[in-house]
């Protein structure tokens, strides 16, 4: 089996950060909860303990027998890991006169101590915690300090057992990557084989295993995951799988046929369905945000379903489902509270009786991407920015109409092709144009005008959770609002949004 990591997750808002660094090593890792430990460890080389955002001192919070790892394989505590470590061994842990917060550099190194080969005196790390390890237990002996923490690194002195008061994998943490490097690689032995190489031809063996002769139908959209899935699906049983492509009629301007061509260009065998009319009839009269994603999402499953049923013998469905949806729908809170309903081929109803296959459930978006290089998919579809499952449905503030997804097509054409253009596309992470719902007041030639606003935008962001507005050179933002106003009949204004996520979102419903 693969040589894994296995981090468990007490609610830390760092924990997936963690899988990044250990992955960036070439070194598969994987998340668990702290109370779904997996049964089989005989994989595991070594285990990571998360932070949280829980004191060991309450009473309830997260707790687990150490016992089946420490000492059994190297064992890193991180934050609250490492104070959980430290009590559970007869150590002591106390509330900080002042919360720890923020920028600490390290006063103190044990420079023979292997987890800090390469570490150097004052190295930065970042400090994120309201506890503190006042005495270490018997046998554990200190590594590093800072001038305000005491104890910001210990080790147990008879087994590869490690604390670490602050946390390596953040940014701010400047060597924290030479840190987990000594961890992954040094002391739990990990070989640096996890590559995208590796993983598709693991991967293609698996699939050719699991699915035999058998049918597989996947809904393509155009995007990064369902492109990489359908190629990788492809190498592993060609003919056998049929993908589909429903035009919901809220695409980009001419993206239809262009990401249809795109997937011919592949070998995909990809059957295209233009459904706009139905989805547009469907939405008629509806203005509630939630209400139209779920109209498009029932009405995606229908055409879906109508078009799966019209192929003879299918029993899989293929999703381009990717690592952080599974994390999340196991989380150690639970799925988050919905903030808005998601679209995807992953809410078809039970009714269509096909087994599940999710050849990238192991990945982070940047893996995908890596992996679809290696693959040999075009760059230009690879760097796609994201693009919502109900499209222009809700970059369309209240009700939608053909003439509203006219307008915001020509728009949103005019704004990424100019991304384009001026070599801005790939420096931004998503740009996208927004009608709104109201009117403003104009001057075009001797006439006054009272047509609609539009909002351009554009963050920068690794992974969608937070995100921060693009500083677009004012000459550029210039031409852009000046050729939508003069080219796009109806809009009258255009404004840029400079909100970043949080408070907002990347999309405005």
């Amino acid at each position: 089996m693969q040589q894994t990591i296995l981090i468990l997750d007490f609610g830390s808002q760092y924990t997936q950060l963690i899988a990044r660094r250990v992955r960036e090593l070439n070194v598969y890792c994987e998340i668990h909860p702290y109370h779904h430990v997996p049964e089989d460890l005989s994989h595991i080389k070594g285990v990571i303990l998360s932070g949280s955002p829980f004191s060991v001192r309450d009473a309830g919070s997260p707790r687990i027998g150490l016992s089946q790892f420490d000492g059994q394989v190297p064992l890193l505590g991180v934050c609250y890991g490492a104070q959980l470590l430290a009590q559970e061994n007869g150590g002591e842990v106390e509330a900080s006169s002042t919360r720890e917060y923020g920028r600490a550099n390290l006063s103190f190194v044990e420079k023979d101590e292997p987890l800090l080969h390469g570490i150097e005196l004052q190295s930065q790390v970042w400090m994120s915690h309201a506890d503190s390890i006042t005495h270490l237990p018997e046998n554990f002996s200190l590594i590093a300090r800072t001038n305000d923490v005491g104890i910001a690194a210990y080790k147990a002195n008879d087994r590869p057992t490690f604390g670490l008061q602050f946390h390596p994998e953040v940014y701010h943490s400047t060597q924290g990557m030479e840190l987990l490097y000594n961890f992954v690689v040094d002391i739990c032995g990990c070989s640096q084989d996890w590559t995208p190489e590796s993983f598709i031809y693991s991967t293609v063996e698996a699939l050719k295993a699991k699915i035999g002769n058998d049918k597989v139908v996947l809904g393509l959209s155009g995007g990064v995951d369902s492109s990489v899935a359908g190629v990788l699906l492809h190498r592993a049983i060609g003919s056998q799988l049929h993908c589909i492509f429903v035009d919901n009629g809220l695409l980009r301007k001419n993206e239809f046929e262009q990401v249809l061509d795109s997937y011919c260009d592949m070998g995909l065998n990809v059957k295209g369905v233009r459904a706009g009319d139905r989805f547009l009839s469907a939405l008629k009269g509806k203005e509630d945000p939630e209400e139209k994603r779920k109209t498009i999402g029932r009405v995606f499953i229908e055409v879906f379903d109508e078009e799966a049923h019209s192929i003879q013998d299918v029993s899989w469905l293929a999703q381009g489902t990717i690592y952080p949806d599974v994390i999340e729908s196991v989380s150690v809170k639970g799925p988050s509270a919905t903030i808005k309903s998601h679209h995807n081929v992953g809410g078809l109803p039970d009714f269509m009786k096909l087994k599940i296959v999710e050849p990238l459930n192991a990945l982070f978006k940047d893996e995908v991407r890596r992996v679809g290089s290696s693959l040999g998919i075009p760059p230009g579809l690879l760097q796609r920015h994201p693009f919502p499952g109900p499209g222009l449905g809700i970059r369309i503030l209240g009700e939608i109409t053909p003439e509203k997804v006219r307008v915001l097509q020509e728009v949103d054409y005019i704004f990424i092709k100019a991304l384009r253009d001026n070599g801005l596309y790939n420096k931004v992470w998503q740009a996208l144009a927004v009608l709104l719902p109201v009117h403003s007041v104009g001057v075009m030639g001797d006439e006054r005008t009272y047509e609609n606003v539009v909002a351009l935008r554009a963050v920068e962001s690794t992974d969608g959770m937070t995100a921060d507005w693009v500083h677009l050179p004012y000459e550029f933002l210039a031409k852009v609002s000046n050729d939508i106003i003069n080219k796009v009949k109806g809009v009258n204004r255009v404004v840029y949004d400079i909100s970043s996520k949080p408070p907002a979102t990347i999309e405005w419903e």
